[in-house]
């Protein structure tokens, strides 16, 4: 746990560790996906094309996709409106993202003084209590995560910090203490730092 003054481990490494610091976004926006057209079966409707010409084509459209055979890639088929039509690549979450969730900033901390301060501040068992613990019923949502390693290529400690929640959370290291939940002054001196690693509006 650490003797009095030296900030519990992994923590004891922040001073000269190399630190990112994450701004993390604290929801999962619902995936938009394509659909296809009411009662067209995956053809657009034509503003203004008469009904019958509209079902005619609807019809056409889906004979020749059972002509086609499953699986075949035609170059450059592409149907409007139609999911996982054939040649039809699933589009891929490029996100960038840090234990799962989308990261909106990240920074290097390079300021001895203030890893020194976040050290100190997250390696203090008294620090944290389950007091104040608190998450919304939908789960545990992170604005920040940082993650610290000893040495280039060392395993990294990553955690994750909701102050909505008013939790520390690790993710790759055992916790050293029993409670996860901030202390109201923890809490104030974590945003404070957090702030100057991430200035408003970035």
């Amino acid at each position: 746990m650490g003797c009095a003054g030296q900030p519990a481990a992994p923590f004891d490494q922040l001073k000269t560790a190399n630190l990112t610091a994450y701004r993390l976004q604290n929801n999962e926006p619902a995936s938009v996906l394509p659909t296809a057209a009411p009662g067209a079966a995956g053809t657009p409707i034509i503003p203004g094309l008469d009904p019958n010409l509209q079902n005619s084509i609807t019809a056409g459209v889906q004979a020749l996709q059972k002509l086609i055979p499953p699986g075949l890639q035609i170059p450059g088929l592409q149907i409007p409106g139609v999911t996982g039509a054939p040649g039809a690549a699933p589009i891929a979450d490029t996100t960038p993202r840090f234990q799962t969730y989308r990261i909106l900033a990240q920074q290097q901390v390079m300021d001895a003084d203030l890893k020194e301060s976040l050290g100190k501040l997250l390696g203090d068992k008294d620090n944290f209590d389950n007091q104040f613990a608190r998450c919304p019923a939908s789960g545990f949502f992170p604005e920040f995560g940082l993650s610290f390693a000893s040495a280039v290529g060392a395993q990294s400690n990553d955690l994750l910090v909701s102050l909505a929640c008013n939790q520390v959370v690790s993710r790759t290291f055992s916790w050293p203490y029993p409670a996860t939940g901030m202390k109201v002054g923890t809490h104030s001196d974590l945003n404070e730092i957090l702030v100057k690693i991430f200035p408003q509006g970035t």
